[in-house]
């Protein structure tokens, strides 16, 4: 079947292009598969990182970057190069509503001259620092789209609040296994010059959302209860990162936490977390993480907050934690994983488990919609 992906891919980075680009390659196992892709994805005064590229990431497949974010004029051209390809189906994927009135405007010429099916893989409906015209926006672009996959119950349910008789799969968010395999713990951490013998890991981008603030008040919890530890944080900020910095100067606990604004290519990503013993996500809110996935592909255990949908892909006491927002509740958390650690094999719970996190049943679900709607 001939399939048109829209979206991310590299040379843009982050975990949207990193799931694009592995959509794509697992679809193209048996489908024929077309990319198109943003010339310019995010204009500049609206990009508060470093840089929206990561220029070492290489495609082994041709990419059409056509569409840029803010000039319908390439709209319209990708419009037209859907309609000359003929796909049986085009996917979309959706993470904030700035990107509706291209995707909409997109399938809206698409299904005026054809019968394409669309389909659009939910990560966020409702965006995490949400304004008054999100759901217009969102609204605008949906009224096109002839089925949706959702991967967390939360994104279910922002989807039925907005299109009641929605069509829609639910199948959680699959494993990454982009980022190479694990190596010895000792040796990955000479590599990142870390000498504590444990090492709690907070990675990815730095929102204010995401709670760093609270991490870094349950390391200062935690600073006399456990021994011969470290936390790294570590991702490129996308919030004034003077307040954290601020945070552990008060606390003085520059000691216990390393604090690294930088973004981590993908040929570093397995040194991370290989070096770690537990992966934590202090989230003040969220609907889901590819965070979760990474960590799942290198058999480390989570302490996730429940928010959205963090807490359906953790089994508690089993392949991690879940506690609410709060620095205490994160504190013990840590210690817990410690006591816990000698006595509860994560690494093989989490090998168990991540049989619900395949790509195979993932791209199933796509086909399924291909084949029945």
């Amino acid at each position: 079947m001939k399939i048109v992906v829209v979206g991310t891919f590299p040379p843009y980075r982050g975990g949207i292009s990193n799931f694009y680009q592995t959509l794509f390659e697992r679809l193209s196992q048996n489908h024929n598969v077309t990319a198109i892709n943003f010339s310019l994805q995010y204009p500049s005064i609206l990009f508060p990182g470093k840089s929206q590229y990561d220029n070492n990431l290489k495609s082994d497949f041709k990419i059409e970057r056509i569409i840029n974010s803010i000039n319908p004029i390439t709209w319209k051209k990708a419009a037209t190069k859907i309609i000359d390809i003929k796909p049986d189906i085009v996917i979309f994927k959706y993470w904030m509503p700035f990107f509706a009135p291209s995707f909409g405007s997109i399938i809206r010429d698409v299904k005026k001259s054809t019968n394409i099916k669309s389909l659009v893989i939910c990560d966020n409906i409702i965006p995490h620092e949400s304004r008054f015209f999100d759901n217009i926006l969102t609204k605008y672009f949906f009224k096109y789209i002839d089925y949706f996959i959702v991967m967390s119950k939360s994104v279910e349910n922002d989807l039925l609040t907005l299109f009641p008789n929605a069509k829609y799969s639910y199948t959680p968010h699959p494993l990454y296994d982009i980022f190479g395999k694990s190596i010895n713990k000792d040796l990955s951490k000479r590599e990142l010059k870390i000498k504590e013998r444990k090492l709690i890991l907070f990675f990815g981008l730095i929102r204010p959302y995401k709670g760093l603030d609270l991490l870094i008040e349950a390391a200062n919890i935690i600073k006399n209860k456990l021994t011969d530890f470290k936390i790294l944080a570590i991702g490129d900020c996308y919030d004034n990162p003077e307040p954290y910095s601020k945070m552990i100067d008060k606390y003085k606990i520059n000691d216990i936490f390393d604090l690294r604004f930088e973004f981590v290519p993908h040929d570093k990503v397995h040194l991370y977390f290989s070096a770690s013993d537990v992966i934590v996500l202090p989230y003040k809110s969220a609907t889901q993480s590819g965070i979760v996935p990474v960590a799942y592909h290198f058999n480390k255990p989570v302490i996730v907050t429940n928010v959205g949908g963090l807490s359906e892909i953790v089994q508690q006491g089993n392949t991690g934690y879940i506690v609410e927002p709060d620095s205490t509740q994160i504190s013990d958390s840590i210690i817990k994983f410690y006591n816990d650690s000698e006595k509860i094999n994560f690494k093989e719970n989490i090998k168990l488990f991540n049989k619900n996190f395949t790509w195979e049943k993932f791209i199933k679900v796509i086909e399924d919609v291909l084949l029945n709607e």
